[in-house]
């Protein structure tokens, strides 16, 4: 399966395994709060489910904006989050490039002016150690690359 590594907190936001029950989660997406673009300076051609994968670094910058921006969202404090594994599968439905995302195509609050991976049936898995890579790469299941 194909997996894309993504820092923390993003991944968080994309899989939200503070929301477990369905109607929780369908209420977080209608407004909003769980992260439903992935923003990249990169097109994919890729399009199905794919792993979420974190790499090793905590992107505090990130945290301190999305704090600001949605202080309703519970994050979880610096040092609270896995890192270096799978965390979650979604779906890519759509990459669409910036020129067509800035003319008010996308309506997504998580949208920051680059290429829009369109992510959407997130969930949570158990975290499996895994080392990542750049843009999209292969995993099998239940290999450990570390």
């Amino acid at each position: 399966m194909k997996a894309l590594s993504i820092r923390q907190p993003w991944a968080w936001l994309i899989v939200r395994p503070d929301l477990t029950d369905p109607q929780q989660r369908a209420a977080a997406v209608a407004a909003g709060e769980i992260k439903d673009i992935e923003n990249r300076t990169w097109a994919t051609k890729h399009r199905g489910p794919f792993l979420v994968h974190v790499g090793q670094t905590f992107d505090m910058e990130g945290y301190l904006w999305v704090k600001g921006r949605f202080p309703n969202i519970p994050l979880p404090r610096p040092g609270q989050y896995d890192l270096g594994g799978i965390v979650g599968q979604a779906v890519l439905t759509d990459s669409i490039p910036p020129e067509k995302a800035r003319g008010g195509q996308l309506k997504s609050r998580w949208y920051m002016g680059e290429h829009a991976f369109m992510v959407g049936d997130s969930k949570p898995l158990p975290f499996r150690k895994e080392k990542g890579k750049l843009n999209f790469f292969d995993v099998k299941p239940g290999e450990t690359q570390l």
